[in-house]
């Protein structure tokens, strides 16, 4: 694998960290080095260090595609602190000098609003779109249709979730203190339960208000993470499903917070997410 040359931006989304590679035109890393590559590029003692790598890509479907690689090699859905990264990349390129453009992604095409100030991308709003509760959808090996404020053991502890999908899986437990949660305990074990063929992200919530809550995050393929945008976004739904949040409501996670306004479509519920992007440096592989 030769990545001399290689030219990526580091940008974060409230501390969610990425390296984002510009394919749009070009294919910088051949698809059977991607893995290995973002391995290396995602390690922070010998390679660049981030939570994931992101590319952008061409698409016949929308007006830009885009893709992302997990810290261990595996592809990811989504990411929803990653695609206002990706938003702020493709706009601050000239890819897309759009105030509105439409991604496609794994879990389908999401739409990315770009408020400017002083002609420089500010805030993202992006549709998140719909979720699924369906534990066949998330998918989740499981006796029941939906799995809310269900029960499993873990590690000698009955935890209370809600597990839903919004184009990847989410494990949502509130709880009364996040900061009293074990998360290097129940993170990983929650991830790799045997109820998840295609194993799961773990969030632990407080509700501080109908209005405003707090989590904590462990992510599938990443570990701990300083914020999680489909986590948040799945937090908001439960949440309002469960009646703890209303429809609009103020997340805190350890790196910054984030806005969020649950609506319904049909009988399914979705969310828009609004939140900050922020570059961090460029660089070039020696």
């Amino acid at each position: 694998m030769d990545l001399k040359g290689l030219k990526f931006s580091k940008m974060h989304g409230i501390g969610n960290d990425f390296v984002i590679i510009d394919e749009s035109k070009v294919t910088q890393i051949p698809e059977t080095d991607k893995a290995e590559a973002c391995r290396f590029l995602c390690d922070r003692h010998f390679g660049v260090g981030a939570d994931g790598v992101l590319f952008v890509v061409s698409s016949n479907v929308a007006d830009i595609g885009y893709r992302m690689f997990n810290p261990d090699g595996s592809e990811a859905e989504m990411c929803g602190n990653g695609i206002r990264c990706f938003g702020d990349f493709v706009y601050n390129h000239k890819i897309l000098e759009t105030e509105s453009m439409t991604v496609e992604t794994k879990s389908g095409i999401k739409t990315i609003d770009i408020t400017l100030e002083n002609n420089k991308p500010k805030f993202f709003r992006v549709n998140m779109g719909t979720s699924t509760f369906k534990t066949e959808e998330i998918p989740m090996n499981y006796d029941l249709d939906e799995c809310i404020d269900g029960e499993i053991d873990v590690d000698g502890e009955t935890l209370k979730l809600t597990v839903l999908s919004v184009g990847n899986p989410h494990a949502i437990i509130f709880v009364d203190n996040v900061d009293e949660v074990d998360i290097d305990r129940f993170g990983p074990a929650i991830e790799c339960y045997r109820l998840f063929p295609e194993k799961i992200n773990v969030h632990f919530v407080e509700v501080i208000s109908e209005h405003e809550g707090k989590m904590r995050t462990w992510e599938r393929g990443a570990g701990v993470t300083l914020a999680c945008g489909t986590g948040a976004t799945s937090t908001a739904i439960a949440g309002y499903k469960l009646g703890l949040f209303n429809s609009n409501v103020l997340l805190h996670l350890p790196g910054g917070n984030l806005k969020f306004t649950v609506y319904k479509e049909g009988e399914e519920l979705g969310a828009f997410m609004e939140g900050p992007a922020r570059l961090v440096f460029d660089g070039e592989i020696e």
